[in-house]
């Protein structure tokens, strides 16, 4: 990585400005659980709403999401004093700040409508913030690696590993002290603290420089060209292929969280501090899949890594139709200790696939518009979300499962389960991955 005087350093060097920007900037990021877990039960006591509802509210909320290409050729095309990344985390970090802010010291005056509109505003500083911040990322993960010599192994993926490093830490932390907070101090009082986190994030950004960070120089392009060049870029198959089948692997699967949340919470009696601690499982797991993947896994070939995690899901989801079926229960295994063992490693396993992509997407991006391509990337896995929770809730719907009915929640769980395993047989649509001078070809 290239240090602010120009010289080569490493991701994790003492003084590199970078781990400020980049490793505070996740951390937040994965810290997020902390307000949002606090929303799932505002939403469900507070305004009693069901879970169809509730996971139609969530998913909605997530709609700024799918507009981050267009922040990406924002900030690709249109510097602020002379700076096109920093000032976009700034303004992400600022827009959250404002929201939560709001919802924390005005909650009883608020409709569901209002609290929705405050939450995409949240969301949608949150996808600025992240759109800058991953190309960051992808603009650094292109920098030629220090030596020829052993360069692959050295240099790909290790910023993209310190960085999903950083922000599972922010998720281990975030669902540990918010599953400790939400039986003791109520949600507006977790808003307010995650605001004020969020204001604090805002004052650091903008006292660094961006010319600190050693990004690659560029030139600043309008944002019609700009808009061309990220076409060119999504004409080319390997891009195009790769994130179509990533985007449909994540929509195809009908979602259950609002279900189960209900299922857990309603129906076992699950206590919430239990679903803290599960959720911090499963954030301990991804952070251990990050140093497990570049220590170890980064040689694999993403295609056979991607697949292998499609089918770890499907299994762990024929895992959860033998919970609701009692089967461990009969076996002695307490709800409790299931959910903390599995539902919070299920939950994040859906995302162990993002790190070997982005790798492999970085490795793909045309210099000058890494922002735009990471942008559409994740705008296409946002709108997947979106629309695997609305099929869910379809889903929910056609086998007829209530706030307290959950009989024929086995059959939704195995239907679940056969869709996670369909988009396998497409997974050709992922390229195998570049060799070193493929990419300086590139």
């Amino acid at each position: 990585m290239v240090s602010s005087d120009g010289s080569r350093g490493s991701v994790g060097g003492g003084g590199n400005p970078i781990k400020k920007v980049l490793g505070l900037g996740y951390w937040v990021q994965g810290f997020r659980c902390f307000p949002w877990l606090a929303v799932n039960f505002f939403l469900k006591d507070g305004l009693n709403v069901d879970p169809s509802k509730l996971q139609i509210l969530l998913n909605s909320a997530n709609l700024p999401m799918v507009g981050k290409p267009l922040y990406g050729l924002v900030s690709d095309s249109i510097y602020i004093s002379g700076q096109h990344r920093v000032p976009y985390i700034a303004l992400g970090a600022f827009l959250q700040a404002l929201s939560w802010l709001v919802i924390a010291i005005y909650p009883s005056s608020m409709s569901i409508f209002t609290i929705s509109v405050y939450l995409l505003l949240s969301n949608l500083g949150a996808s600025i913030a992240e759109v800058a911040n991953d190309a960051i990322v992808a603009e650094m993960g292109k920098q030629p690696p220090p030596s020829t010599k052993n360069s692959q192994s050295s240099s790909s993926g290790s910023l993209q590993s310190f960085v999903w490093i950083a922000s599972s830490i922010g998720g281990v932390l975030g669902n540990l002290v918010g599953g400790m907070f939400i039986g003791r101090f109520s949600p507006q009082s977790m808003f307010l603290a995650f605001g004020l986190l969020l204001s604090l994030q805002f004052f650091i950004t903008i006292s660094v420089s961006e010319s600190s960070l050693g990004l690659p120089k560029s030139t600043s392009a309008g944002i019609r060209k700009q808009f061309t060049q990220l076409l060119v870029a999504l004409r080319k198959p390997e891009i195009a292929y790769s994130i179509s089948w990533f985007a449909v692997s994540y929509a195809i699967i009908p979602a259950l969280t609002g279900t189960m949340f209900f299922y857990q919470t309603e129906y076992l009696k699950i206590d919430s501090s239990v679903l803290g601690i599960s959720k911090v499982v499963g954030q301990a797991t991804m952070l251990l899949w990050g140093i497990i993947y570049n220590q170890y896994l980064k040689s694999i070939p993403s295609r056979k890594l991607i697949s292998a995690i499609q089918s770890m899901m499907a299994v762990f989801m024929i895992s959860d139709f033998l919970f609701v079926r009692g089967f461990y229960r009969q076996m002695g295994m307490p709800d409790s200790l299931y959910v903390v063992m599995f539902s919070g490693f299920l939950e994040v396993l859906y995302f162990f696939k993002v790190l070997p992509f982005s790798v492999l997407i970085a490795q793909l991006c045309p210099h000058g518009c890494e922002g735009s391509i990471m942008a559409f990337l994740m705008s296409a896995v946002a709108l997947a979300f979106i629309v695997s929770g609305y099929l869910g809730v379809a889903l929910v719907s056609w086998i007829n499962i209530t706030g307290t009915d959950f009989s024929r929640l086995p059959i939704a769980l195995l239907i679940q389960a056969a869709c996670t395993l369909l988009p396998i047989f497409w997974s050709s649509c992922i390229p195998d991955d570049l060799k070193p001078k493929d990419r300086k070809k590139d």
